[in-house]
């Protein structure tokens, strides 16, 4: 279904000498713009941002992680995690660095026990060539080591191997590797796509790795905030992230590193922010693993907890598991029953694994995204994964064109224990296709994107032509080439709003302090 628009039109009489110039100015633009309006674009409330403390801090806010057998090379394990929530392309001049106070870290449990096995962290280095511009990049950007690309970053990343949460060694798997700069539009970047190839690099041991901006890979309306879908689903098959990017990591290594044996191949995979303090000590601000728990499941009061916290203590939020909140808001809006408490389905949906799909032996209840790295990746993937037949998808780890909002909803409603429904948000797809071949991520959206200004036959400053020299405007040229027809319209304009405003001035005079509604000084005989 579509969202449904509502408006109500209301009169009020201009009964101030502030109103009168507000319409004045208001009478003159809209006479001098013709019938042009300028609408601004609707603000989005963002899943991505789902705890108080770290809304406030994009750079480290980790929007999603996806962990699957990569369906070109099924000998290998993809990780993706992604940062910075509602990248508008066109955000610069900054646009979007990853933070050098930061440290991104993806994890692996590999023996069910809710602890760190591996840890690969990635930290980041910062170039600016030259400081006495304002410009990210100086000219068009034809290569990562183009002269013209302003402001550069590389990463390193280093494997480190845990034993009961300490380390015990530590590996460097990538040194000084380039970033694929933010897209800032056509006219910089012409050829993005081979920015985004000279960012992939091919790393001793079989790794793959990838760090730079994408198209933001999670599809779905978020509006599911708004009373569930506007109370009645009329506000459903919106892609609310369409259009906005974010930065992202990626990394493909030989499932044999990850698993702990070809007997024991599922591993646990979640995400974490630590940033530097002015103390210079690290503090993690951010976890995710699973998508839309911290979301939907975790209540507002100990989501910044769950943020600081590890799976190994998530027997602190198992209560929010087995009682969810989100079930009984859909019976009550949408008279689907909720399933009885207390919700076991989905303790092995989030913490502990699906037995005989992504369950390891003897495991602690952790939130993780678990995955069987042994699964054989299909040619043909369905978007609801598992609830479809299709088990190399979510809940079995997360691959990109899964459908996690559709798949959530009707496991939360019950559809594991018998009650099946068809709940879904109406967004099936991402707005923009994923690759074939490692990143997988689609490219990101270019800061060129939106309506251009309309170009005439006329010279660069000449009738017919938008530019930035008349502002974008849209000369209408007479038959001589002139631009008449505005300019008396504009003069018009301006005319009708210095009349309003005397107007307005000379009720004002009548009505200034110490007198009557009549314009008579009070005892007096008048002025």
């Amino acid at each position: 279904m579509t969202a449904v628009a509502r408006s109500r039109a209301g009169r009020r009489r201009i009964r101030t000498l502030t109103g009168l110039v507000c319409g004045a100015l208001a009478a003159g633009g809209l006479a001098a713009a013709g019938t042009s309006t300028l609408e601004p674009e609707a603000a989005h409330a963002s899943s991505h941002r789902e705890a108080p403390l770290i809304s406030g801090q994009p750079e480290y806010d980790n929007t999603d992680v996806y962990a699957f057998v990569s369906p070109d090379r099924p000998d290998t394990t993809t990780l993706v995690a992604n940062w910075v929530p509602f990248e508008e392309p066109a955000g610069g001049p900054t646009f979007y660095p990853f933070p050098e106070d930061g440290r991104y870290d993806i994890h692996i449990d590999n023996d069910g026990d809710g602890q760190g096995d591996l840890l690969y962290r990635w930290t980041f280095d910062t170039r600016t060539r030259n400081g006495n511009t304002y410009r990210y990049n100086t000219g068009p950007v034809t290569s990562l080591d183009d002269p013209d690309l302003n402001v550069t970053q590389t990463y390193d990343i280093d494997l480190l191997k845990l034993k009961e949460q300490r380390v015990v060694s530590t590996t460097k798997v990538a040194d000084n590797l380039p970033i694929a700069p933010s897209n800032v539009g056509k006219a910089s970047m012409p050829n993005y796509a081979k920015l985004r190839d000279q960012a992939v690099r091919k790393l001793p041991g079989g790794n793959t790795a990838f760090a730079g901006q994408a198209d933001d890979p999670f599809f779905l309306d978020l509006r599911v905030f708004n009373q569930l879908y506007g109370g009645d689903l009329s506000e459903v098959g919106r892609d609310t992230l369409a259009g906005y990017n974010v930065n992202s990591i990626a990394l493909q290594v030989p499932s044999a590193t990850l698993r702990q044996s070809a007997d024991q191949p599922v591993v646990g995979v979640w995400s974490t922010t630590d940033r530097r303090n002015a103390d210079g000590k690290w503090t993690q601000v951010s976890r995710l693993g699973s998508p839309l728990v911290n979301e939907l499941v975790v209540p507002i009061k100990d989501k910044d907890k769950f943020n600081a916290s590890s799976p190994w203590n998530d027997a602190d939020f198992a209560k929010y598991v087995n009682k969810p909140e989100l079930p009984k808001l859909i019976e009550d809006q949408y008279k689907i029953k909720a399933p009885a408490e207390d919700r076991k389905d989905l303790v092995s949906v989030f913490l502990t694994g699906v037995k005989g799909l992504n369950q390891p032996p003897n495991g602690r209840a952790a939130e993780e995204l678990r995955l069987d790295t042994s699964t054989k990746p299909t040619a043909a993937p369905k978007r609801l994964g598992v609830l479809d037949g299709d088990n190399g998808g979510y809940p079995n780890g997360r691959r990109l064109s899964d459908d996690v909002v559709d798949i959530s909803l009707q496991v939360v409603q019950g559809e594991l224990v018998g009650q099946k429904n068809d709940l879904g948000d109406a967004v099936d797809v991402n707005d923009r296709p994923f690759g074939k071949a490692f990143p997988y991520l689609a490219l990101p959206t270019s800061g060129s994107r939106g309506q251009v200004a309309e170009k005439g036959s006329g010279s660069q400053s000449g009738p017919g032509e938008r530019n930035m020299l008349n502002g974008g405007a849209a000369p209408v040229a007479d038959g001589n080439g002139t631009d008449d027809t505005v300019l008396l319209a504009s003069i018009a304009a301006g005319g009708a709003g210095v009349l309003l405003m005397g107007l307005g001035f000379a009720w004002w005079r009548t009505r200034g302090p110490g007198r009557t509604v009549r314009g008579r000084a009070a005892g007096t005989g008048g002025v």
